[in-house]
């Protein structure tokens, strides 16, 4: 049986707010080396990775000066577009998935399509405004971003919890488990539509 190929990417996102550099490899170990500037945002890129079992580099100076925004959009943006370049024309993958993912009180479900049409609902009920130095708003501006550049239909929904922490945390983690199953190769071969194409 020959070989199957590598699906890695490398992506280097340059603009006036944000200097990215990021190598993924998506049927990895779940190692990472993650650095964006925003301790949260690492914390849960890195719990992404993991439990996708993705090997991930990012590196990321941004106009934190600022705020926060521009670095966690453009992220998830170049982590969305590593993810779509790794899976090519997507044949002989698994596509659906779905995963329901605890962390003490809270919990979390994703459902993952990867459809080739982006699209997210993101209900996380967060109260606060902040965790850490990442705004509440961009926790789920980030998994927007990541299936806009992703090109796949993301649904996320946080069922309970009472922790704004662990309520993020168990959707990075429920959409990390979905990931993994829906980009696993099934061995069928093919692309996994009635029109031929995702």
């Amino acid at each position: 049986m020959p070989a199957l190929t590598p699906r890695t990417a490398t992506v280097t996102r340059t603009t006036r707010e944000t200097d990215i550099t990021l190598s993924l490899v998506l049927d990895g170990t779940g190692r990472t080396s993650i650095a964006t500037g925003i301790g949260f945002l690492d914390h849960l890129l890195t719990a992404l990775a993991f439990h996708a079992r993705f090997d991930l580099d990012l590196a990321c100076t941004g106009d934190l000066h600022i705020d926060d925004h521009h670095t966690a959009e453009d992220c998830a943006l170049a982590l969305g577009e590593a993810v779509a370049t790794a899976l090519g024309d997507r044949s002989g993958i698994a596509r659906f998935a779905h995963a329901y993912a605890p962390l003490d009180e809270a919990l979390a479900r994703s459902v993952v399509d990867i459809s080739g049409r982006p699209f997210a609902r993101v209900e996380l009920g967060l109260v606060r405004d902040t965790i850490g130095t990442l705004a509440c708003e961009n926790i789920t501006h980030v998994l927007s971003s990541f299936a806009t550049a992703a090109r796949l239909t993301l649904h996320v929904d946080v069922l309970t919890g009472s922790n704004d922490h662990h309520k993020a945390e168990a959707a990075f983690k429920a959409t990390a488990l979905a990931l993994r199953d829906a980009v696993a190769r099934t061995g069928a071969g093919g692309i996994p539509s009635t029109k031929g194409t995702l």
